[in-house]
């Protein structure tokens, strides 16, 4: 089952056992049309374990795993609000873990529509030629 792909053995290490006392997830309303590209940034931050782009309330949603107050307070102020098109950030601090699994494992997962080239922005919603 490994070797088709179905099965994945991983070990998975709870942060807040090893040092990683600041686990949040930070909730980011992006410039219109700029949400890939913030998403893109946001995957390179060694911080950032979960990244989505999302509909309703903020744009975008990450999952951060920070040493401490410091790091995640280096973290938000000098890197991800320098992110071009980041426009406010609400940050939801996890103050217990009652489940941290990732049993779905579903192993690499393809970016390839947030590398794509973007249609013109003249060419509307209909893309038919």
């Amino acid at each position: 089952m490994e070797e088709n792909g179905i099965l994945q053995i991983v070990g998975i290490a709870n942060p807040l056992t090893i040092g990683f006392d600041r686990f949040a997830m930070v909730g980011i309303r992006v410039r219109p049309g700029s949400a890939q590209e913030v998403c893109r940034r946001l995957r390179e931050l060694p911080e950032t374990s979960y990244v989505i782009m999302t509909a309703g309330t903020y744009d975008v949603m990450a999952e951060v795993i920070c040493r401490d107050t410091n790091h995640f307070t280096d973290l938000m102020n000098r890197r991800l609000h320098h992110i071009d098109g980041v426009v406010s950030t609400d940050s939801f601090f996890v103050l217990e873990v009652h489940k941290l699994a990732y049993g779905w494992g579903v192993g690499e997962v393809d970016t390839s529509l947030l590398d794509a080239p973007q249609p013109p922005l003249s060419a509307g919603l209909d893309q038919r030629t």
